[in-house]
């Protein structure tokens, strides 16, 4: 299996845990003469058995991560870390560009209202933000070119 379909039957694991636990939630209690409409405790089971899945799925992944090498990058694990520090940096440079430009404040509505003015470079951010934007895209399809050539670990 590779790591990208691992990664995928991670992700319908986890939705399928959480239909679960809505079902069991649904299903807990019922009303004396009435029955309800699936038995809870075969739905538990059924989600101690899928919980067991991804677990094991889980610490395959993880393993698989560490030990894979991506050159510049360092190995999968830290290029995730990256990634994730990536995104945190993009949100936070466009955020601020918006609010230093004004476009999340109210125009002025008359010459004597006080005018705002920005107190960060907004060309600077935004040219920041669209290079971090660049580097995340990038790595980001490095990640995902690894992710469908190597394999899961056992």
């Amino acid at each position: 299996m590779k790591l990208a379909e691992a990664l995928t039957a991670r992700a319908d694991l986890q939705r399928r845990i959480e239909q679960l636990r809505a079902r069991i939630t649904a299903n807990a209690r019922f009303q004396e003469g009435e029955e309800p409409s699936e038995d809870a405790n075969a739905l538990l089971v059924d989600a101690e058995t899928d919980l067991a899945r991804l677990r094991d799925l889980i610490r395959r992944i993880n393993a698989t991560n560490a030990r894979l090498d991506l050159g510049t990058d360092g190995t999968m694990t830290d290029a995730l870390a990256t990634r994730d520090v990536l995104r945190l940096r993009h949100s936070l440079l466009t955020d601020a560009a918006a609010s230093a430009s004004g476009n999340t404040q109210f125009p002025r509505q008359m010459r004597s209202e006080l005018r705002q003015i920005s107190a960060l470079p907004v060309a600077e951010l935004r040219a920041n933000a669209d290079r971090v934007a660049q580097e995340l895209r990038e790595l980001d399809n490095r990640i995902q070119q690894a992710n469908w050539t190597n394999d899961l670990e056992e």
